[in-house]
């Protein structure tokens, strides 16, 4: 489960060992010293992940985590506290302000690596390989196979990320921007239009099965996945 992962730390030592250990699990690292760097980053790409330093000069790793979960674009990503304090109060403070996890320092890389896996599943499952089904629908990652009671069926490489991405966060409306972000990534330009043209796509593909209605249209809003058909 390879990650791209925003590492937020000012001790040069510790950025370093992290980023050198993290890389060497798989993970794809970019290292911010301080809020003003991590936000400049987070202005032209979404990470998957964020590993927080809880002291930081200038703007603190509390109040930066209060400031991304005010936002609507960095919500949904995933973030970790890094900190030497080890107070329940602390602990309980960090994750208040938004945090999905926190780790006290020293800790041991291993660990942090198990703790990003664990925050990925939770946030983001639609980056596990772990086989999602739906109504009789069922996307399996690893093989790359989609199925529709039983029926093969064929799905474009864009339509196939936005259908594994609505399987694991079924019920809730996305807006156009927000599946560009999420399905084809802050670093490549597209229109919104170009959305509603894969969205079409998806529920061609689907058809064959009878599953086009669990992509529902919300006039105003976006589209969702939902398994109330009809």
């Amino acid at each position: 489960m390879a990650a791209n992962i925003l590492l937020v730390e000012d001790e040069p030592g510790i950025q370093e060992l992290l980023k050198f250990n993290l890389t060497q699990a798989g993970h794809q690292v970019t290292a911010a010293g301080d809020a003003e760097h991590a936000l400049k980053f987070l202005k032209s790409t979404l990470p998957d992940v964020i590993l927080l330093d809880w002291m930081l000069p200038g703007m603190s790793g509390i109040d930066l985590c209060r400031r991304l979960r005010q936002d609507e674009r960095y919500q949904p990503i995933p973030i970790i506290m890094l900190t030497a304090r080890g107070e329940e109060r602390d602990k309980v403070a960090g994750l208040d302000t938004g945090a999905d996890d926190y780790i006290t320092k020293p800790f041991s890389p291993r660990e942090l690596v198990s703790r990003i896996k664990a925050v990925l599943r939770r946030r983001a499952p639609q980056m596990t390989d772990e086989p999602v089904e739906v109504g009789g629908l069922r996307l399996d990652p690893a093989s790359h196979r989609v199925q529709g009671r039983g029926q093969a069926l064929e799905l474009g490489p864009t339509e196939f990320r936005l259908l594994h991405f609505f399987m694991t966060h079924p019920e809730r409306v996305y807006s156009r921007t927000q599946l560009l972000d999420q399905v084809w990534g802050d670093d490549v330009f597209v229109e919104e239009r170009t959305v509603d043209v894969h969205i079409r796509r998806l529920r061609l593909a689907l058809e064959p099965s009878g599953h086009s209605d669990l992509i529902q249209t919300v006039r105003g809003a976006g589209y969702r996945f939902s398994a109330e058909m009809g």
